[in-house]
């Protein structure tokens, strides 16, 4: 039973970790008869690199896991990684780029073959980063979205919903990424707001004359089939049925009346371009317009006397050409919202596009039902209404990606025109006509596709494994709140579409993690943590506390290196406190239960009460998703009650060998027992400590059961006592009295019971403060230090401890810059002026402001009374 003088993360952490997974204790049992636990972690993209919001995010699913592991359940924690089509296509585009080879020239099936190669040898850096954080996941059943049987999954899906006839190919409009070249869903769209121009462009009108209209995008008048007004607005009435010539290209195009036009907007005359805007798709689709292209897949116009000219290019002629025809009316610059690729950053342009797509509307429903019903519970709750809002708005989902890795759709077109679906890798012939002459369809699926399927297909659908009997539905889903729709919504449609049941119980969404100011944190504001280099600087169980701690619901997380580097100092007060009773034990490692009750003091009594009620809180809290709230609960219980109060009050037992036996074997429970509650906070300290104390295997032995303990009355006399040396503690800091001082306290109570209570633990109180004496009087001394409880009043007399005159002008002094500081913030909220313009959270501090001088002043004027002379 020994531990170094200093801790050392990287003394143990690395062995702890290969022996967990040497003795196989993150593997699930499918066939055992305990209650199941599980979870399936969020895949990160293959092209990943740990940041912060992962380190969170599985600290979280590992305190669930560890928990419940120590609760005695069966935990499955499976892991794996997300094929993340775009982003690994653009990955390996850039590699190959640099060796000089393109894709084009590699053809599709040698560079899908590069995108493995790739994936063989960076591809689970992600996942090797996380068990540098003590992960507990099952890596026997580490899965990847392409692997074969969940590649065989997706087809399964995706051939039945075809069947079904949920699943369908359409020209629709879509958004397109000239820079990828594929289509994107309306959530891989990231809305920002830009500086642009709203410009009027005039159209002369064949019978003279002309229509004014206005658009942020100038270029897409040569895709233009219509100009529609309201039917209602007089002012265009007239014109409607009548034609436009579009400049330039002199295409005629009619006026049109739909109500769909806004009259207070703009003009009140609206280009209707069917390929470019999706509300124009709608009107064109409604009045059978024809549906112009002009530009192609990578943004280029295609339109004389444009053609050839990128999209912005193309945009600055044709507002110079207008200009130059003195068609070009206002000009005005505007703040609007601008659609961008969530991987590359460009321009979305809305586009016609051949896709294939969802009909997600059925499944929405149950999905929706699901949640109301208590199926599935989100929390915080907040986010049901922004997930109910979703789903009941949602359009059907375009399922096809313009891309080469990924798993390619499994459909197969005919000259006959018939399009057979397969499950089967090569159809050989057509299932209508019987030719052979098929091609297989070149789009693949959308990566959230497969992702949809993770809960189940993960453990061996459409198998029907022992897995899925014993562990699905999971548990809990934690995840963030940016993939709720991506993600969490199409689990929940897919799960009760294919397994009949939801894919979780619950699903806990964490906040996001910003800097110490509150901002978002990126590499480009250089504000970033790594969290590989918290964990090789402090310890990884020092990243995972910090990030736990800070953890609340529905509050984002500020979080900076020196906030994590300050628990640090919990760690070595865990390693200290642990090392001192190592040192004072025998050969033999105490029992409690070998002790008898008589045998325990009160501050036995009292700490064992305090332990059973901070657990309790820990394992509420954890249940309930309150990570803040349960490591609060831990680092409280064991820096003060135990750490700070209760070894403090049994060295004079261990010393003297007073009461040791009782002290020792209380003192080794607890520390047993609070490591246990810290293991999923903290696994390897909590590992190494319990180790070295009880020479067992693994501290999952220990379980999460706390003795039945309850000692109210002892519980109650003892924070009395606490409360009490705590004065008297205070006085000696305020008046920079030493500790090596002895003082003689005088005690003014006001019922007989308190000094009953302070007089019976004298000894105990003088152990630990240095007293001579504790005096009970009527009346305090003169020239005093005083500090005050509910129901008795402490002094310290000071002659020849402080300067007395010299601690008089000192705190005069402060309470008059004190109580001009008071007289500044009270004028403020006094002012109508100040609480008219300033915003609430000024508001807010300078009240919480006022109230603290105010009880500082307080404070001051009750020390400068205690001191002055009777």
């Amino acid at each position: 039973m020994e531990l170094s003088t200093r801790v050392n993360p990287k003394d143990y952490e690395d062995d702890i970790y290969a022996f967990w997974l040497k003795n196989n204790l993150f593997h699930a049992d499918e066939n055992s008869l305990a209650l199941p636990y599980s979870i399936v972690i969020p895949p990160p993209n293959i092209t990943g690199s740990l940041h912060l919001g992962h380190a969170l995010n599985v600290t979280l699913q590992d305190i669930l896991i560890r928990f419940h592991k120590l609760k005695g359940y069966e935990t499955l924690w499976i892991p794996g990684t997300d094929h993340a089509g775009i982003a690994t296509q653009n990955v390996v585009d850039r590699k190959l780029a640099k060796e000089g080879i393109s894709r084009a020239e590699l053809g599709r099936e040698k560079f899908v073959e590069e995108v493995w190669k790739w994936r063989g040898v960076s591809g689970s850096s992600i996942l090797n980063q996380l068990k540098r954080l003590g992960v507990s996941c099952d890596w026997e059943r580490e899965r990847f979205t392409m692997d074969g049987d969940l590649s065989a999954a997706v087809k399964k899906v995706f051939v039945s919903l075809y069947r079904e006839g949920l699943i369908y190919r359409s020209n629709y409009m879509v958004n397109w990424c000239v820079r990828c070249h594929t289509a994107l869903s309306d959530l891989e769209v990231d809305f920002e707001d830009e500086a642009g121009f709203m410009y009027n462009m005039r159209y002369p009108l064949k019978e003279g004359g002309f229509v004014e209209i206005a658009t942020t995008r100038p270029e897409t008048y040569l895709a233009d089939s219509a100009v529609a007004v309201n039917p209602a607005d007089t002012r265009y009435k007239r014109l409607i049925g009548k034609t436009v010539i579009l400049p330039i290209i002199n295409r005629e195009i009619p006026v049109i009346a739909d109500e769909y036009v806004d009259m207070a907007l703009g003009t009140g005359c609206l280009k209707v371009t069917p390929s470019a805007d999706p509300n124009d798709f709608v009107i064109g689709k409604r009045h059978a317009l024809p549906e112009f292209q002009c530009m192609d897949e990578s943004g280029v116009i295609v339109v004389s006397p444009f053609d050839g000219l990128d999209r912005f290019a193309a945009r600055k002629k044709v507002v110079d050409e207008f200009a130059r025809l003195e068609l070009m009316g206002e000009v005005s610059p505007i703040t609007h919202s601008v659609g961008h690729c969530y991987r590359c950053a460009g321009v979305i342009e809305p586009r016609i596009s051949l896709q294939w797509f969802v009909k997600v509307k059925s499944l929405a429903e149950k999905a929706v039902e699901a949640v109301e019903n208590g199926k599935t519970r989100i929390l915080p709750k907040v986010w049901e209404s922004n997930y109910f809002e979703w789903m009941r708005n949602i359009r059907d989902w375009c399922i096809s990606r313009q891309l080469w890795w990924g798993h390619r759709i499994p459909a197969w077109h005919c000259k006959c025109g018939h399009i057979t679906v397969s499950e089967d890798d090569t159809p050989s012939v057509c299932e209508k006509c019987g030719g052979t002459e098929i091609t297989q369809e070149t789009d693949v699926l959308d990566t959230w596709f497969s992702s949809a399927l993770w809960p189940f297909s993960t453990q061996g659908w459409p198998k029907e494994t022992g897995l899925l009997k014993k562990f699905y539905p999971t548990s809990v889903l934690v995840t963030a709140f940016d993939i709720l729709f991506f993600w969490v919504a199409r689990m929940m449609m897919f799960g009760l579409k294919f397994m009949g049941e939801v894919p979780f119980r619950d699903v806990y969404i964490h906040a996001l993690i910003r800097d110490e100011k509150g901002e978002k944190m990126s590499k480009t504001k250089g504000n970033s943590i790594d969290p590989l280099e918290m964990a090789d600087a402090y310890g990884a169980d020092v990243l995972r506390f910090s990030l736990a701690i800070f953890a609340a619901q529905g509050r984002d997380i500020r979080i900076s290196k020196a906030r994590i580097e300050i628990y640090r100092n919990f760690l070595n007060k865990i390693w200290n406190a642990s090392r001192f009773i190592f040192i004072n034990l025998d050969s033999e490692l105490p029992d409690i239960k070998k002790i008898e009750i008589a045998e325990l003091r009160d501050e036995d009594r009292w700490i064992l009460t305090k332990l059973k009620s901070a657990v309790n809180t820990v394992e509420g809290s954890i249940l309930n998703y309150c990570f803040n709230d349960a490591a609060a609960a831990l680092y409280n219980f064991f820096w003060n009650s135990f750490c700070d109060w209760y070894i403090e009050l049994i060295k004079v037992r261990i010393f003297k060998d007073d009461g040791k036996a009782a002290a020792l074997a209380a003192a080794v429970y607890v520390l047993r027992k609070a490591l246990a509650a810290m293991h999923p906070f903290m696994p390897f300290v909590s590992e190494h400590i319990w180790k070295n104390l009880t020479g067992g295997k693994t501290i999952l032995e220990e379980g999460w059961t706390v003795g039945d303990f309850d000692f109210p009355g002892e519980t109650a006399k003892i924070d009395r006592i606490i409360e009490f040396i705590g004065i008297v503690r205070n006085i000696r800091g305020e008046y920079n009295i030493s500790p090596a001082k002895v003082l003689a306290v005088y005690a003014t109570p006001k019922e007989a019971e308190i000094a009953h209570i302070i007089k019976e633990k004298e000894v105990l109180i003088n152990s630990v403060t240095r007293l001579s004496a504790i005096n009970f009087v009527d009346t305090f001394p003169d020239e005093a230090a005083a500090g005050a409880a509910a129901d008795y009043t402490v002094h310290v007399p000071l002659a020849g401890l402080a300067d007395i005159a010299g601690e008089r002008a000192r705190l005069t002094k402060e309470c008059e810059r004190l109580e001009k500081d008071l007289q500044a913030v009270s004028a403020r909220l006094k002012n109508e002026g100040f609480l008219a313009k300033a915003s609430h959270t000024i508001i807010e501090k300078d009240t919480l402001k006022k109230a603290e001088l105010e009880k500082q002043i307080l404070n001051i004027k009750t020390a400068l009374e205690a001191l002055a002379s009777k």
